[in-house]
């Protein structure tokens, strides 16, 4: 077969089904229900920006035994014939009397009658940053469909399985980072005092987009007199001024795989309280960076880069997973007590507070490797770059 765009050849998607179906087989269901994005590519390597439309569901049932079965809108069904997945079932959709509803119930009351019929339970992710992509009218009418089936939490399985990345994943991720590397080293080009935010936002995007991004999912910034007061707000039209802080931070997706890093630069010489503050950041994301290894925690991280800034404790996590997505499995937080295993792709995402009130962040992400962590995103410099002021 003809692999997918961004996809992983058939025994790698193979390999993580028999590991799920072993998790799987310990909890005693019988298929597992997937409705995401995130969770539908994983197992299948169907990969579309289509999700943008909210207007049709799309299903992949992995049973306890056999291979995933898709059920999807016809408009889909090219693609995914384009995946491993063989059996690919498809209604007509948009159908707003029956979007899918009665295929979806058939298929999974033939799965369970495959497997023997005497387990009839159907897990769905339902745990932390989970979460249901049908409309709650069809979920209801699906479990009216299925009264003997009962639907319950995966218990967190997919969601571990996801957390443990391969080495071709993180050879994706990789290969993500570097893209948005070669973009912020080109950052001088576009910036520059009296250059709008707003504008930098967009060339920015551009120079990721020249650097071979597939495309820029998420994209946030500042820019401000000596720090910046988030980490999340879109650009405005203000123009760049000597003294100013800029920080972008992308989320660029190649190959269905993000990264997450951010850079700061200073529109002119900064002023002492700024550099000190950016050494400070590089120090407290080395200091996470020794700290993470398997057996350590997520916590753990927290407290090695916290122990480096200083300040409250309520500034927010230091950090998360990333991969298919975003953010992730864990937070770097004081209450995460997530282990840390060989394959984990993190964020590194210490914050420090300024004596004005305005903040500085830095961010980095690595791969925890058998004996310690590895670089994934190429460092920042330890002085914080100077744009033309």
């Amino acid at each position: 077969m003809t692999p997918a765009p961004g996809s992983f050849t058939a025994e790698e998607y193979a390999a993580r089904l028999v590991r799920t179906q072993a998790a799987m087989a310990k909890r005693g269901l019988s298929a597992l229900l997937l409705t995401t994005p995130a969770d539908i590519a994983y197992y299948s390597g169907f990969l579309t920006r289509f999700w943008e439309s909210p207007t049709r569901p799309w299903y992949l049932i992995l049973p306890a035994a056999g291979y995933p079965v898709a059920v999807i809108p016809l408009i889909g069904q090219t693609l995914m014939a384009r995946t491993w997945v063989a059996d690919i079932r498809c209604w007509q959709a948009p159908d707003l009397a029956d979007e899918g509803i009665t295929l979806l119930a058939d298929t999974l009351r033939e799965i369970a009658q495959g497997i023997g019929g005497h387990n009839r339970k159907i897990g769905v992710p339902m745990g932390h940053e989970s979460h249901l992509r049908m409309p709650l009218n069809d979920w209801e009418r699906l479990k009216c469909a299925t009264p003997e089936m009962s639907f319950e939490s995966d218990d967190g399985i997919v969601s571990q399985q996801r957390m443990i990345k391969s080495p071709s994943e993180i050879a994706h991720i990789r290969t993500t980072c570097a893209i948005a590397a070669r973009a912020f080293a080109r950052v001088p080009e576009i910036a520059r005092a009296g250059v709008p935010l707003d504008q930098v936002f967009r060339r920015f995007q551009m120079l990721c987009l020249e650097e071979d991004a597939d495309w820029v999912a998420y994209l946030a910034g500042a820019a401000a007199r000596g720090g910046y007061g988030d980490v999340i707000s879109p650009a405005d039209e203000r123009e760049l001024t000597p003294g100013d802080v800029l920080m972008l931070d992308t989320g660029l997706v190649r190959n269905g795989y993000f990264c997450d890093f951010d850079r700061n630069y200073s529109v002119g010489p900064p002023s002492d309280t700024v550099a000190s503050a950016y050494q400070t950041l590089i120090e407290a994301a080395e200091a996470g960076f020794h700290a993470a290894r398997p057996g350590a925690t997520a916590a753990d991280l927290f407290h090695a880069m916290h122990g480096v800034v200083g300040g409250p404790m309520d500034g927010g996590r230091f950090g998360h997973g990333v991969g298919l997505q975003l953010t992730e499995g864990c937070s770097l937080i004081p209450q995460d007590q997530t282990m840390l295993a060989t394959g984990m792709v993190l964020a590194l995402e210490p914050v420090i507070t300024l004596p004005d009130g305005q903040i500085m962040v830095h961010e980095e992400n690595i791969v925890i490797g058998v004996d310690g962590a590895q670089w994934l995103s190429p460092r920042a410099p330890r002085m914080i770059p100077v744009l033309e002021g």
